[in-house]
């Protein structure tokens, strides 16, 4: 039985940063290295941590104000032009207002814009339903030539930020807004499509994106000391999926739970179901929001009462398992 990274035990040591500052580390450091790299937001240069590039190069920022529509179709005309774009704005409003102007003109014409979708997920916490964008998944990875990226922690983010500008496609990312335990260091690989076993088990699989990876993580730590062999796949790439890493795993556990602080339904576990339904039929659990709006509250209190924790996770585990 393998012995997984033991996180429970050390929770209250582990570092905390919102992911969305890595972006900003990374997307300085992109325009350092190429400079094609151009950035465009909606009035919200610094919640989304676009603010590092701005200052740097305030030749290649254009501050698009409140109008989500004009940010992405500007960034497609930069990408037309040779540049290298990132468009950021919270992903409530980009891709929730502007959908129809990415898949027309950035998408339909396979511009390599980076979209960058901040606070996404209920924990963005007080700000409530209307802030908490959970459907952004399911909108982005429907849409042809769009790769979908979730990174687990700053530090994954800024990597992937590197990754996504020299990458030739459109590029979706999402980005939570408060702290998130750092998970991953400076050696972690990550490459887009990859996914990652981060604890191997033979038991059950669990496979998660973005926030959810470190929720699973401790799940599976709890898992362990039940006598439960649980095997972690972080998937931060939503598509193009890792179906070779995701499909060697299930296969050897033949059960799995997916978990994403998004709706269910057409996110991570319907990318999983719809892998497994074609190659390796397998039960499941899927652990996300289920079908309803968030609501007003404290970050973790709303990833509790929404079934979105490591318990919840461990839970799903056991079902499948007919354990109790």
């Amino acid at each position: 039985m393998n012995n997984p990274m033991h996180l429970a035990d050390i929770q209250g040591d582990l570092q905390r940063e919102p992911i969305r500052a890595g972006f900003g580390r990374g997307l300085k450091k992109a325009g350092e290295i190429d400079t094609r790299v151009v950035a465009a937001c909606a009035d919200l240069t610094d919640s989304t941590k676009m603010n590092a590039f701005a200052e740097a190069f305030p030749d290649r920022f254009i501050e698009m104000g409140i109008g989500e529509q004009d940010l992405v179709t500007v960034g497609a005309g930069l990408a037309a032009m040779g540049k290298i774009p990132f468009v950021s704005s919270y992903a409530a409003f980009s891709p929730g207002r502007n959908w129809e102007q990415i898949r027309t003109t950035i998408c339909l014409n396979d511009r390599p814009v980076k979209i960058i979708g901040s606070h996404a997920g209920v924990s963005v916490g007080p700000d409530g339903a209307t802030h908490q964008m959970l459907e952004d998944i399911a909108l982005m990875r429907v849409l042809p030539n769009m790769v979908v990226i979730a990174p687990c922690d700053s530090v994954e983010a800024e990597k992937a930020t590197l990754a996504m500008a020299r990458d030739p496609r459109p590029n979706y990312m999402r980005l939570a807004r408060e702290g998130t335990p750092v998970i991953t260091t400076a050696g972690t690989p990550f490459e887009i499509g990859k996914a990652y076993v981060l604890v191997p088990g033979e038991d059950v699989t669990l496979i998660a994106t973005g926030t959810m990876t470190y929720q699973a993580l401790v799940a599976a730590e709890r898992l362990y000391k039940e006598g439960i062999d649980a095997e972690v796949v972080h998937v931060p790439t939503i598509k193009p999926l890792d179906a070779e890493t995701i499909l060697k795993s299930v296969r050897k556990t033949k059960r799995v739970v997916t978990a994403e602080e998004a709706q269910m339904h057409g996110g991570l576990g319907g990318a999983i179901a719809e892998l497994l339904a074609e190659h390796y039929p397998a039960p499941m659990r899927f652990i996300g929001m289920q079908d309803r709006f968030g609501e007003s509250g404290e970050p973790d209190e709303l990833i509790e009462f929404f079934g979105l924790d490591a318990a919840h996770i461990q839970t799903a585990a056991r079902q499948l398992l007919g354990a109790h």
